[in-house]
This record gives C-alpha cells, structure tokens and sequence, in this order.
C-alpha cells in the first residue's frame, strides 16, 4: 500500500494503527541489501524513487522494479537495456519498455489524463534519444507531452514555423548537441521557462557535450535552466514539475 493511500485508511479506520506501524517499517526504505529503496520519496515529493538501471545487474533492476511497483503503482527506470526490460516483465507484466528513451515504465497515466502541457524540442533527428528519455519522464510525471523535433539553428525557419505550436506550452525542453544554441534561441523567443540539455551529439571538439553545455550556461537569453549532459530525465522531470505548478 502507498504511503498516502496507509494514512487515509488508517484515518477511515480501514487500517489499525498496529497494522499501519507493521507496515511503516518498511515504508521509510527498504534494505535489500545491494539498495536501500526509498518508499517515502512519493509522500515528500510527489513522485516515487526512480531507478538508474545503468551499472545495475538484471537481476537487481528486476527486483528493484518489482518492490517499487508493489508498494506505489508507479516506476520508471532509465538508462534501461532491453535485456533489464526482460527481466522486469517477468516480474511486472504491466511494464513497457521505450526503445529510444531506453526507459521502462509502469502505471503511466493515460493521455487523456494528463494536464498543461510540456514541449520537448531537438535541435536534430540525432538528438532524439535523449528528448525521448525527457519526454517520457514528464509523461510519467503526468504532464501532455508534444514533441517537436529538428528545429535546430542551422535552418532557423524550422523553429520560427514551429514557435505557435511550442507557444502553447507551460515548459518547454531543449535538447540540442553540437554549439547547442537552440535553448538561447529559443529562450528569446518564448515567455516560459525554457531547460536546456546538452547532449553529446558532435564532433571532436564538442567534447562529449561539453561545448554545448557551456553555450548554455553562458547563454544571454534568460528564463533558462541547464540541466547536465545528456541527462533528458532531469529536463524532463523539471518541466513536470513547472508543468504541475500551472495547474
């Protein structure tokens, strides 16, 4: 049981309190030994622990997957390979797997469920991967997602046709390689807060992201948040959240 969902039967009398301190044990986290899963992190912040299934071997992402699902209908784990994602479903079978956001996601809202709306921007078609990864982390989060891809600088009437669209949009996210300028250009454009992430899409002396990186935090535009290189969950979830507070 959630822990929202443990206070109110336990104030409906639906739960005792012997039966809600059983089940607090585990609530604050639970030890597995190889992770400490954080089951209050939904009650502080409104969404549950997310796993980063990189570096994490089948067995453990399938077992975190499965103890996350359990206790709050809601998980998404990133950085997920598709041999993660087989694991999982044998625990979860509701669990879907996103090729290009290499993503896995349980319990996510239906479209029509979800309120305000979030853009999610590319400066090309190679910087999808990494919007994609934003894009469902704020669909997870429960926000209505439009994507709009390869409007990048280099052929800036791209972007001016697509600015009515991105207009509508409580948050917009940024996801650009190379010099990384789309989030400045962008952000001079629009009345909303704008996240920025750099991707490592370029040639050598873009250094993994780094020089798109610095053009955005060095950006003149204001209204921009700069989240870290390639990191399309923290863009995502971001705007989630901004998203959340135009409700």
């Amino acid at each position: 049981m959630k822990a929202k969902e443990l206070l109110e039967a336990v104030r409906d009398g639906k739960v005792s309190v012997e039966e809600a301190a059983e089940q607090l044990k585990t609530l604050p986290y639970e030890n597995l030994g190889f992770a400490r899963l954080d089951h209050h992190r939904e009650l502080r912040t409104g969404f549950p622990e997310v796993i980063f299934s990189q570096g994490k071997t089948v067995e453990q992402t399938g077992i975190i997957f499965e103890k996350l699902w359990k206790r709050s209908g809601l998980v998404l784990a990133t950085r997920a390979s598709r041999e993660q994602y087989e694991a999982v479903r044998l625990r979860v079978p509701e669990a879907v797997y996103h090729e290009t956001a290499r993503s896995i996601t349980a319990g996510m809202k239906p479209e029509e469920e979800r309120v305000g709306l979030v853009a999610v921007c590319t400066g090309g078609t190679a910087d999808i991967p990494v919007a994609e990864e934003a894009a469902v982390t704020a669909e997870m989060c429960g926000a209505r997602v439009e994507r709009i891809f390869d409007i990048g600088v280099s052929g800036l009437h791209r972007m001016i046709s697509a600015l009515p669209e991105i207009r509508r949009a409580t948050a917009i996210v940024a996801v650009a390689g190379m010099e990384g300028a789309l989030a400045s250009v962008l952000a001079g454009q629009l009345d909303h807060p704008v996240i920025a992430v750099p991707t490592s899409v370029g040639y050598g002396a873009n250094f993994g992201g780094l020089s798109a990186l610095l053009t955005m935090i060095n950006s003149c535009a204001t209204g921009i948040a700069v989240v870290n290189i390639d990191n399309g969950f923290g863009g995502g979830y971001l705007a989630a959240q901004i998203n959340r507070q135009s409700k």
